[in-house]
């Protein structure tokens, strides 16, 4: 997968479930995707984007390649935006800790901040997670011939793997025969996700938020269960 700031909770479930999760970097950045900002909730209704600033370069750039701007105090920012959830989420203080350790890092590198995001969410929720960065694994891989390959020849290249596990959003995206063909048993997981009580009782709930906000509302206990309700397709 590709290195998300602070995902939703199906992409936190993925990490769980299966055992090794690989941050691939070394395909194109694309801007305002899910690596460099997320979504929380606003104070009054609807949803808000935190995000991280970044360097400009060249529309080519690898995700690897791809740098924080640091010029500016944005993790301040950030932490400021989420002061709102202050009177109204019971894990309040719990997530403003968790939220802070994530950004306790001096980095310019958008991947190396995302894994340790994902490090301190993971230490949080009791996930044994084991999240590697590819362009550090020094990894000689068979170039691919098209998008769905980047996976099945990370696979191929790691001895003892016999599936490859990916969010059900992308299942049209691969060709099943590739990997049938590799003796690779193409996994897509599809999570049950419920609604949870958000900042106001009758507010329509917002789906697919960060799992900044999931956590301001539910206990490390409970978002497990959430974690555990899936299906594989």
């Amino acid at each position: 997968m590709q290195p998300y700031f602070f995902p939703y909770i199906g992409y936190l479930s993925l990490i769980k479930q299966t055992d090794r999760m690989i941050l691939l970097d070394e395909v194109q950045f694309i801007r305002h995707g899910w690596i460099e900002r997320n979504r929380i909730l606003k104070p009054e209704s609807g949803w808000q984007y935190i995000s991280v600033p970044l360097i400009k370069k060249s529309y080519t750039t690898t995700i690897k390649d791809t740098e924080i701007n640091n010029s500016s105090d944005w993790k301040t920012k950030l932490v400021r935006q989420v002061e709102h959830y202050k009177k109204r989420a019971p894990f309040y203080r719990k997530t403003l800790a968790v939220l802070e350790d994530a950004l306790n890092i001096e980095t310019q590198s958008i991947t190396e901040l995302n894994m340790h995001v994902l490090g301190s969410v993971c230490a949080y929720l009791g996930i044994q997670a084991n999240i590697s960065i590819f362009s550090h694994l020094n990894m000689q891989i068979e170039p691919p011939s098209a998008p769905d390959e980047w996976a099945l020849n990370i696979c191929k290249n790691i001895e003892g793997v016999s599936e490859y596990w990916n969010p059900i959003g992308g299942m049209e995206f691969f060709d099943k025969s590739k990997y049938l063909s590799a003796n690779i048993n193409l996994v897509f997981q599809k999570n049950h996700l419920p609604a949870y009580r958000q900042l106001k009782p009758n507010a329509e709930f917002e789906a697919g938020l960060s799992i900044i906000d999931v956590m301001m509302f539910n206990s490390p206990e409970d978002i497990n269960v959430m974690l555990d309700n899936y299906e594989c397709l």
